[in-house]
């Protein structure tokens, strides 16, 4: 019989935590249109890096990029899912919770375009 030790028990609740966050991010990819979108285009972005071999500093400020926009879009679908439950008709404080979300979301993703403009470009005319 096996025997329910701390280690254990943490060991099956820190399992269930990944368990739970790794069926959130397959849902988002599977079911949300922009989740479709971001991957193609950081797959774009990181395979365009192995291309054109950024440094390390350049990988981290892009993964750091691709990581938060993810993760903000993310956060920004389930702050929709959770309005469109708590209120099924149009609701003025709704409007304004789910705009300032997607607007959160864009904010990063124009500061990520620039940040990989400015690695990107030099690179680019190098080839030129």
């Amino acid at each position: 019989m096996i025997q329910n030790t701390p280690a254990t028990v943490y060991r099956q609740a820190l399992n269930k935590t990944f368990s739970t966050a790794f069926s959130g991010i397959k849902y988002f990819f599977k079911t949300e249109r922009n989740g479709k979108i971001q991957a193609g285009v950081s797959l774009i972005t990181i395979l365009s890096g192995l291309y054109l071999k950024l440094n390390a500093v350049e990988w981290i400020v892009i993964m750091l990029c691709i990581g938060s926009v993810l993760a903000l879009e993310m956060i920004n679908t389930a702050l929709e899912h959770l309005c469109n439950l708590v209120h099924k008709d149009y609701h003025p404080s709704i409007k304004i919770i789910k705009d300032v979300a997607a607007g959160a979301v864009l904010i990063f993703s124009i500061i990520s375009v620039v940040a990989g403009l400015i690695i990107f470009l030099p690179k680019l005319f190098l080839l030129l």
